[in-house]
């Protein structure tokens, strides 16, 4: 039976608000992030959520932006956002929080976590990896926004995965090859997956504006969701506990922003 609830956590004096889908098995199970894209925590990226705990682990949609901070999938969400691309300590902090609160419950196996981020949620999900925090087993990158922030990146312990259209506006060829000189020159373990045609959003069936930049690509979608599910299986895997073939499923397609 899938059990699913809002979890409140701080940054701060920031009240922020997850959402926690899990299948309430007795022993703890790996946990996969759900970083959101610039629109918010919406009910979109809580369906992720609860596909991954179909899947066999804890599904928890984090909350960047703040309890009732929230925009619209087709709307300019550029003043949310601004704050966290500007100051990335900030973003750093918030992302923090989150990972502290999800290991933190008691059916999580803090030593088996992994964040997905979308768009902003794939700057996110990188830059979680950048802090080195040894509880984080990988990381992905979809369609994310490339760009490092300041300072030297620490040695990258987590396993990185980054799943790019190579048309993509937002994230420029030349972003692509110094994220893989960053990420190479910090000894992490990364793959990066090029989708021939593919703009940003390509996961997105809801957006299809090519005129800036975004549109849904299927056969990239599909590409990318099969290689998330096996990077995770793949990263998530060591000390698998009884009860943990879930992990073996194909993953349902998601529609995400």
């Amino acid at each position: 039976m899938m059990h699913k609830e809002l979890v409140q956590y701080r940054d701060g004096e920031t009240v922020c608000e997850a959402y926690v889908a899990h299948a309430g098995r007795p022993n703890k199970q790996p946990c996969v992030l759900i970083a959101h894209d610039w629109s918010g925590r919406l009910p979109h990226v809580d369906r992720m959520a609860d596909e991954m705990a179909a899947h066999g682990y804890v599904g928890i949609a984090i909350d960047i932006y703040g309890h009732g901070n929230r925009g619209r999938i087709e709307a300019d969400n550029s003043a949310l956002m601004a704050p966290f691309i500007e100051d990335r300590a900030l973003l750093l902090r918030r992302l923090q929080s989150a990972l502290d609160a999800a290991a933190s419950l008691p059916f999580v196996d803090s030593h088996r976590v992994a964040i997905v981020g979308y768009c902003f949620g794939g700057l996110c999900a990188l830059d979680l990896a950048r802090s080195a925090d040894p509880r984080l087993a990988a990381a992905i990158s979809i369609h994310g926004v490339l760009s490092k922030p300041p300072g030297v990146t620490q040695r990258i312990s987590a396993s990185v995965l980054v799943l790019h259209g190579w048309e993509d506006p937002y994230a420029r060829p030349r972003e692509v090859l110094e994220l893989a000189q960053e990420l190479t020159q910090a000894g992490a373990d990364w793959q990066l997956h090029a989708y021939g045609h593919a703009l940003h959003a390509f996961t997105a069936e809801s957006l299809n504006d090519p005129a800036k930049g975004l549109a849904y690509h299927p056969k990239a979608a599909a590409r990318a969701r099969h290689a998330q599910i096996s990077f995770l299986a793949e990263t998530l895997a060591s000390h698998r506990q009884p009860g943990d073939a879930a992990l073996d499923r194909p993953l349902r397609e998601s529609n995400s922003a």
